[in-house]
């Protein structure tokens, strides 16, 4: 695998799992999991993912800002941002593998 774990990666895994599973089924089962994501946050839900963590949507004020290149300041518009907090398994297991 890549430096960047990639869409096509997560179906040639999932391929590997299970030799039987046909690469267009192994790819509408992994768009099938990122649409109910994307469509669960569009509604303001939260996303937890057992031993992985959980996603949630946050909207980010109005704010000013300034562009580090030219020093001009400008306003940075309100916006929706995804935030994804680790689980304490996760985050345990990173740990170990450090050390």
């Amino acid at each position: 695998m890549s430096q960047v774990l990639t869409k096509a990666d997560l179906i040639y895994s999932l391929r590997q799992q299970d030799p039987s599973l046909s690469r267009p089924l192994a790819t509408k089962l992994a768009d099938a999991f990122f649409e109910e994501i994307i469509l669960a946050l569009e509604r303001g839900e939260s996303v937890k993912i057992s031993g992985l963590g959980s996603f949630r949507r946050r909207r980010k004020k109005e704010r000013p800002g300034r562009n580090p290149k030219t020093g001009v300041t400008t306003l940075v518009t309100s916006r929706n941002v995804v935030l994804f907090q680790a689980s304490q398994k996760l985050k345990s297991q990173l740990k170990t593998q450090k050390n």
